[in-house]
């Protein structure tokens, strides 16, 4: 593992502590923010069963259907730490939601993230990647832009990316040596995500990127040694809630030896995450189109999302793989096995769910016509997710029976919820799809309080 130097002195951690203090004593005063208050959005009383939410204008959702499978009861020490945040502990959730194009555009788990916060307060936004500087869409909460227009990038997707794969899935590179990026929070749709505290994930030979306000300079914290030789970990504490952090550096020269080239500079950065200082859930969303399981099943990626330290770690996948030519049940759960196994060897405390892709529709050709039909292979994907969760005690989410099953594309695409490939849907559709998850996982977690007998 590659040891990190420090380069902060005891006048930097004082100032780093005295900032906390002075944005503890602040939040409080503005907002108002004490145990159990409206800001926090936390229920009065921890025990009572949260409200199940409607699922709007899908009338052809299955309600019977849509339920969490676990048999084992896998979420209960999830569902034990919502209890604490709901009794007032000081404590942050984390949860990562991991999947292709479905998430990455971020309505679906941007609108479980809202209504999970809701219910057990707002730690943040969580992780954000710079996926327009990577030439492709980005979710309409946040902004991350930069000077500089010489980036390549790479994604997990990539047999030969061009640069390094972070936390997220993707990397941004330039070779120039002075660069900077600029982060904000969307004024309308990232409402209620201001951050006082940052932390911006970078190749360790990437320039360190020092906030352009003075006020913030005195608390930032360069290269925490991480379990990663690519990977080093900034944060920036910062005095006061903001939405806006605008960062700036000069990188030093590779080494010639490394790269043959003395005039090179490898300024790769993967990301960050975004935090405000309350208790609550801190949900990360996490998606690369055109994912399939074994795009993510690398040890060095592995490594790298093990950082984020989830308590539950959702998986959504499976669409990728139904319009595969060659798609087989067998291997199919085989790649599904590999994924977890390494999971569990990297994360081994956290807790695994795994969800079912919807019913699409896909292309073909019929008499010199190009028509859509429905995707048989999704029913196929649905069911191998399904039965290996229950055969190795998973929890697991089935959308596709939720939503419907065989033939419920024709409801979704009746209701004007796909998108036009017929594949993805409407900001409408994924946020029904949203709701219709965090309706099923309310469920759930309203039948662990009545079980464990904390009404």
């Amino acid at each position: 593992m590659m040891k990190q130097k420090k380069h902060f002195d005891k006048e930097t951690l004082m100032g780093c502590l005295i900032a906390s203090l002075v944005l503890v004593s602040s939040i409080h005063f503005a907002f108002g923010v004490t145990k159990g208050s409206d800001t926090n959005l936390l229920p009065s009383a921890s025990h009572e069963l949260l409200p199940v939410p409607s699922a709007g204008s899908v009338s052809f959702e299955v309600d019977s259907l849509n339920v969490i499978q676990d048999n084992q009861h896998a979420l209960d020490p999830i569902f034990r730490l919502l209890d604490s945040l709901r009794s007032g502990k000081d404590t942050v959730v984390t949860i990562v939601h991991l999947g292709d194009s479905h998430l990455q555009a971020g309505y679906n788990t941007g609108k479980i993230m809202r209504l999970m916060q809701h219910d057990f307060g707002n730690a943040g936004r969580g992780w954000i990647s710079p996926l327009k500087l990577s030439k492709t869409n980005e979710p309409d909460d946040y902004f991350i832009r930069s000077d500089n227009n010489s980036w390549v990038y790479g994604r997990i997707t990539q047999s030969a990316p061009k640069c390094l794969i972070g936390p997220g899935g993707i990397g941004i590179q330039t070779n120039l040596h002075t660069v900077n990026l600029d982060v904000s929070i969307a004024p309308n749709n990232g409402m209620g995500y201001s951050f006082n505290k940052a932390i911006l994930y970078r190749h360790p030979q990437a320039a360190f990127l020092q906030p352009s306000d003075p006020d913030h300079r005195m608390v930032a914290l360069k290269g925490a040694d991480t379990t990663d030789p690519a990977l080093v970990a900034d944060t920036f504490c910062l005095p006061k809630l903001t939405d806006v952090l605008s960062l700036k550096g000069v990188a030093d020269k590779v080494d010639s030896a490394i790269t043959g080239n003395s005039d090179m500079f490898m300024n790769t950065f993967y990301g960050l995450s975004l935090t405000n200082g309350n208790p609550g859930v801190l949900y990360h969303s996490i998606g690369v189109n055109g994912a399939l399981y074994e795009n993510y099943t690398k040890e060095s990626y592995v490594r790298q999302l093990a950082l984020l330290k989830p308590t539950l770690l959702i998986i959504s996948l499976g669409t990728n793989e139904s319009f595969g030519r060659n798609f087989n049940k067998a291997d199919f759960e085989k790649q599904i096995d590999c994924f977890v196994a390494m999971l569990k060897t990297y994360m081994p405390e956290t807790t695994l769910m795994l969800t079912t892709p919807a019913e699409c529709y896909k292309r073909t050709r019929v008499k010199k016509k190009r028509v859509y039909v429905r995707n048989a292979r999704t029913e196929q994907v649905a069911q191998t997710i399904v039965n290996y969760a229950r055969e190795k005690g998973i929890a697991c989410w089935d959308l596709f029976s939720a939503t419907g099953a065989d033939g419920s594309c024709k409801s979704w695409y009746k209701a004007g919820l796909f998108g036009k490939d017929r594949v993805h849907f409407t900001v409408e559709g994924y946020k029904e799809q949203g709701t219709l998850f965090y309706k099923a996982f309310i469920k759930k977690y309203n039948n662990h309080l009545e079980q464990n007998g904390n009404l």
